[in-house]
Parts: C-alpha cells; sequence; structure tokens
C-alpha cells in the first residue's frame, strides 16, 4: 500500500483491532480526508504526514499510540469517549467515530486526559 502524506491541520483517529479509521481537517475545520488504514500501515502514514494535532479516544491503546506519535512530532490529544460523543453527527461507526473525535479536539473548552 502506498501511503500518500496529507497536510491536515487535525486528524480525528478512530481506534480498532485491526482497522483504524482517520478522519483529517484543515485549518477552517473543514473535513479533508478519510481514511481507513490496517495497524501495520498507521504508524508509517503519520510518519510522512506534517505534524498536526490528533486526537483519540483515551483507552490503553491510545496511550501507547499517543507516544509514538509525540516521537514523531505531533500534538496529541486524548479525550474521554463521553466527551466526544456530543459532536457525532449521526448513528454511530467508525467514520463518524473518528469525524466526530477530529471536531472535539478543536474546542478550546475541551478537557483532556493526560498522556
Amino acid at each position: 500500500m502506498r501511503i500518500v502524506p496529507h497536510s491536515c491541520a487535525v486528524y480525528g483517529v478512530d481506534l480498532g483491532k485491526t482497522t483504524f479509521h482517520i478522519a483529517g481537517a484543515d485549518q477552517h475545520g473543514r473535513p479533508t480526508l478519510r481514511i481507513k488504514l490496517r495497524r501495520d500501515v498507521l504508524l508509517q502514514f503519520f510518519a510522512t504526514a506534517s505534524p498536526a494535532r490528533v486526537g483519540m479516544e483515551a483507552c490503553p491503546g491510545a496511550h501507547w499510540l499517543a507516544r509514538k506519535l509525540i516521537a514523531l512530532g505531533h500534538d496529541v490529544k486524548l479525550i474521554a469517549a463521553q466527551f466526544v460523543k456530543p459532536y457525532l453527527k449521526s448513528n454511530k461507526n467508525d467514520t463518524l467515530d473518528a469525524e466526530a473525535i477530529a471536531e472535539a479536539v478543536t474546542r478550546p473548552t475541551m478537557r483532556f486526559v493526560p498522556a
């Protein structure tokens, strides 16, 4: 799989067991990217992407991934799941979860979990 770097200002990552859904937005909050990646390709994708804010729902796997992404130069924010739910626009699915995370991480009064 060829990984194409994107220039998004914000990424929302919905974590899964084998696949990860990523939603990207520009600096104005407009969605610019929706992609599904396998576990083995995720870090390669973020290694080629320009440094950006990356949001994820807090869980043990998110803490591990946050440390890896911080080492790559990204600004990682972990959010408790109950704070992401109000930003979900429709029925729950992985792509919409990633978009909700990307939107929630941009809010100035959002409370984050320490990484």
